[in-house]
Formats: C-alpha cells, sequence, structure tokens
C-alpha cells in the first residue's frame, strides 16, 4: 500500500439533515468530487431509510413519479436478508435496497474538511431512479461538469448522465449504459476524436472474472465501441472489479485509481473493497502501462472498517494540489473519506 501523508474522515450520516420527515441518515458516502473556482465540490451521495419501526415489517422506500416518496411495509416473513444492503422477496427472488439514495452538494475550502453541506439536492425523478441515484464521478470538460450516476428501479442498476456549470442546477440527459452497468468513469478530452469511458458490465452469468470495459462515444449520449479493457485476477479484487476516480491526465499517461473487491467468504458478507492503480497511454487508453502490484489502498482506519457496510475503501474523486493527489472515497457505505499521496510515490508504486 502507499503512504497516507494525511487522511480524514470528512462527513458522517449525523452531520445532515434527511430530505424527507419519514426517514434518516445511513450514509454519506461515494463523493464525486472536483475542483472549481477555488473550493473542492463533493457531490455526495446520502442513503436514507425509513425512520419508523414496525415490528415483523421491513420498510423498502421508492421513489413514485406521482406520488413522491413511498415507503412499501413488507412482512418480514416474505424477505430474507441478504446483506446490510438488500433482501430478496421469496414469492419471486427479486431484491430491494432498503434504503433510498440522493446527491447533495458539499463544499470545502481546502479538501481536508467540509465548509458547507447545506447545497442543492440532486433527487430521483423518474422511473428508472425509483430506488434512487447513487455514486456520482465529475469530469470537467471544457466549461460543463459532466457526471455519470448509477439509476437504479426495478429494472436493475442503469448509468446515466447529468450535467452542470454551477452546482445549483442540474440538466439531465438520460441513460446512457443500460443494466446492468455501474462505475462509468469519463476521460476528460477527446482521444482520437471520441470521447472515452470505462465501465463495469456486471452479467448475471459468471462466464469470466469480474470485468472493466472501455467504450467510445461522439456525443457523451450514444455509446459503442465496447471492448475488454480489464479483469479482476488478484486476490483482492476476485469479487468485483471497477473504475473508480475519473483518469487524470498525467505527463506519462492516464493515472485511473480504481476499486477491487474480495470474494465473500460467508453468508451475508460484501466482502473487503480496497483500491488499486492503473497507468494508462494518452494516445491508446485500451494500453496499460504499468499497474500496480496489489492494492494501494485498503480499509485501515475505524470508520473504514466499521460501518454500514465493514470493510470498504471506494474512490470515486480525485482533486490534484500540485504534487499530491487528494483521494475522496466512500468509506464502510457510510462515512466520506480523504485520503492524500504524493504524486511520485504513487507512480513510483507502478509496476
Amino acid at each position: 500500500m502507499i503512504r497516507r501523508q494525511f487522511h480524514a474522515c470528512l462527513l458522517s450520516p449525523g452531520d445532515l439533515q434527511p430530505s424527507h420527515d419519514l426517514l434518516e441518515v445511513v450514509g454519506t458516502f461515494n463523493p464525486g468530487a472536483i475542483a472549481l473556482d477555488g473550493e473542492v465540490i463533493l457531490l455526495v451521495r446520502v442513503a436514507e431509510r425509513p425512520r419508523e419501526r414496525r415490528d415483523g415489517f421491513t420498510g423498502l422506500p421508492r421513489f413514485d413519479p406521482d406520488a413522491g416518496l413511498t415507503i412499501d411495509w413488507v412482512s418480514n416473513d416474505e424477505v430474507e436478508p441478504v446483506d446490510p444492503r438488500v433482501v430478496q422477496q421469496k414469492r419471486d427472488g427479486l431484491i430491494r435496497l432498503n434504503f433510498i439514495s440522493h446527491l447533495r452538494v458539499v463544499r470545502s475550502k481546502d479538501g481536508r474538511s467540509v465548509d458547507s453541506v447545506g447545497g442543492p439536492r440532486f433527487e430521483p425523478r423518474t422511473i428508472y431512479e425509483e430506488f434512487g441515484v447513487e455514486d456520482p464521478r465529475i469530469t470537467r470538460i471544457g466549461d460543463t461538469c459532466y457526471f455519470t450516476y448509477v439509476a437504479v428501479s426495478r429494472h436493475g442498476a442503469a448509468t446515466a448522465l447529468a450535467s452542470t456549470r454551477d452546482f445549483a442546477s442540474f440538466e439531465r440527459h438520460g441513460v446512457i449504459f443500460h443494466p446492468e452497468n455501474k462505475d462509468v468513469v469519463l476521460f476528460g478530452e477527446r482521444i482520437d476524436g471520441t470521447y472515452v469511458a470505462l465501465h463495469r458490465p456486471n452479467a448475471a452469468t459468471p462466464f469470466c472474472v469480474p470485468e472493466m470495459w472501455l467504450a467510445r462515444s461522439p456525443d457523451l449520449l450514444h455509446w459503442g465501441g465496447h471492448e475488454y479493457f480489464l479483469g479482476g485476477g488478484s486476490g483482492w479484487e476476485t469479487g468485483r472489479i471497477g473504475a473508480g476516480t475519473p483518469p487524470v491526465r498525467t505527463e506519462q499517461g492516464w493515472l485511473e485509481i480504481y476499486h477491487g473487491n474480495r470474494q465473500p467468504t460467508a453468508p451475508g458478507e460484501v466482502g473487503v473493497y480496497s483500491a488499486g492503480a492503473l497507468l494508462l497511454d494518452l494516445e491508446d487508453p485500451r494500453r496499460i502501462l504499468r499497474h500496480s502490484e496489489g492494492a494501494i489502498m485498503a480499509p485501515q482506519a475505524d470508520f473504514e472498517r466499521e460501518g454500514f457496510v465493514s470493510n470498504v475503501v471506494f474512490p470515486t474523486g480525485v482533486v490534484e494540489r500540485g504534487d499530491v493527489l487528494q483521494v475522496f472515497y466512500g468509506a464502510a457505505d457510510a462515512f466520506t473519506g480523504v485520503a492524500e499521496f504524493s504524486r511520485d510515490e504513487l507512480m513510483g508504486a507502478l509496476g
């Protein structure tokens, strides 16, 4: 692992007010991050669950385009817990989240502490966001900040695109990767005339180890040219693998900090999430020039090891500050953390 020059827990569930009187905040994590106008702006995923408890029942929240927030109270005899995040319906085998997520704007002057949590909210609005909007990744292209996010519904987990110039108002551009697909990050410029993204197909049939793929687009909305990019192979990435932060352009190549998950070993476990790093060719990002031999960052602080889901470090944003990289991440599916790394040390750890 790489030495952390600094790290801190920036946000906890108790730091934010719930979006609705019927809900309570259980997670403030997986933030998109961007340096803009002299400050760091975080677009934080806020997970909420029903505040009320009913004996013998589980409350499953969802967004209804007509009725707004709706809570389905399901008998405990009708569902089976899968892990801390989901239950499985016995009648049809389908799963439901036991929380719903939205995104909230949080501001920081230095990226090391939070100055404002009262920013605008990006909330579920469409039928494809019925169970929430999650895990934004922000990339600035020109004078516009684009962010991908996961739109979760009864149709599965899709990836949608939105944009903003001021983080006061947002424009939705719709679903760009159909279910099941998550962890989509955009490169910050056209490469060979096209926009490029890394994405993670989540196939139901286990023909292969977890994989990341690459895709291209003429306009950020229509994606094709899909091709295999990287498969998980090491012990720490046998369960899942996917893009983490948007790629950072360096003189040597595109630096991508990604996540991996160790396959769970017992029912009800999620498995440890850690981070690795790749260096990709500037002109042909399909070419991996260098690759960390193992995880560069793993759960070690108390707030990374204990939370809504234990032992999770999930990188989702990066800000450059001279020769220091500030990596923003979700910790234990409950907290927002920041860790600072020397760019030289990180690049030196790539094999």
